[in-house]
């Protein structure tokens, strides 16, 4: 039986975990969706109600029944060949998406970790911290707007002061350039000038005054929890601003956080994900960010030694036993 990873190339965590798996003798079949149609073909047959046939590259190929579980962390998209027009492209990624896409939903007895229409659901915000209410952990006043009259009132109710932050990915590339927008307390002068709001959907978040934060990374049954503090001021309000400033150390999950976090992963049909937390100063009480269902661990295993690589594996070889 066969572990189908499906991740980019240059992916060091991915490559950490198939050595893994390889030293555990568990079959491992890597590939990156870029790769199809031109690196990676498809050869499926409807028989007796189950798709029939292989995943090939030009070094290896695997019987699609042999598939048991599927590692899916955040591949690139399908490429096509360069001769196509725009509209030929949309429609290929189109027909790839529904039929490479549809013939893995298809297969069963198949771990998924994640499966992408689960992921892809989990990714907003919203629903987030709504399932993550309704699931017993603590969630901050949130206000989605494009009015500008809107984070005015907000704000005004919350002495404590109101972050901005993105929903999706904080980075985009622009003229060869990569920018970044990192979660930014608003100050009085954006108050005053609010003329952006009204050009897309907003997420404005109360200010947690917090003395560190965590992230929650779960895999299966399993949960690491690793307490991040700050050092300078920007990682304060965003740690990914300053990863020179940050000092680590795993913890024990607190139980009450431990049983939401359970909850949460099976309301929203997770195998894993890595979960945000801020931790208020005055009470220790932590309070949910966001989640994200391909979110990194590598450098958090590589710092705690915390054996996320390890229980990852179990948990796909597992499937394969």
């Amino acid at each position: 039986m066969t572990v189908l990873i499906l991740a980019q190339e240059a992916d060091a965590p991915t490559d950490a975990l198939v050595a893994e798996l390889i030293r555990r003798d568990v079959a491992v079949f890597r590939a990156d969706t870029s790769w199809f149609p031109r690196r990676l073909v498809l050869d499926a047959e409807l028989t007796g109600g189950h798709w029939i046939g292989t995943l090939t590259t030009a070094y290896r190929s695997v019987q699609l029944g042999d598939i048991r579980a599927i590692w899916y962390r955040d591949p690139a998209a399908f490429a096509f060949p360069p001769e196509l027009t725009e509209v030929e492209r949309a429609y290929a990624h189109r027909e790839a998406r529904l039929g490479f896409g549809g013939v893995l939903a298809a297969l069963s007895d198949v771990l998924w970790a994640n499966n992408p229409n689960r992921a892809a659901d989990s990714m907003y915000k919203p629903l987030q911290l709504t399932t993550a209410a309704a699931c017993g952990l603590h969630v901050l006043p949130t206000l989605v707007t494009n009015s500008p009259d809107a984070v005015r009132r907000f704000a005004g109710k919350l002495p404590g002061g109101v972050v901005h932050k993105s929903f999706g990915p904080n980075t985009i590339a622009e003229g060869g350039q990569l920018k970044v927008a990192y979660t930014r307390r608003f100050a009085t002068a954006d108050i005053d000038d609010l003329r952006g709001v009204g050009s897309t959907a907003l997420q404005a978040q109360a200010w947690v005054d917090k003395g560190s934060e965590a992230r929650v990374v779960v895999i299966g049954e399993r949960m690491f929890t690793i307490l991040i503090t700050a050092t300078s001021a920007a990682a304060h309000v965003d740690w990914r601003a300053d990863f020179g400033a940050l000092t680590y150390e795993l913890i024990d999950t607190p139980p009450d956080v431990e049983a939401g976090v359970r909850a949460y992963m099976k309301a929203l049909g997770l195998a894993y994900a890595a979960l945000d937390f801020g931790i208020e100063k005055d009470t220790g009480r932590l309070v949910f960010y966001e989640s994200n269902s391909s979110g990194q661990y590598g450098w958090l295993e590589a710092q705690t030694g915390a054996p996320i690589t390890a229980a990852l594996a179990d948990l796909l070889a597992g499937a394969c036993s």
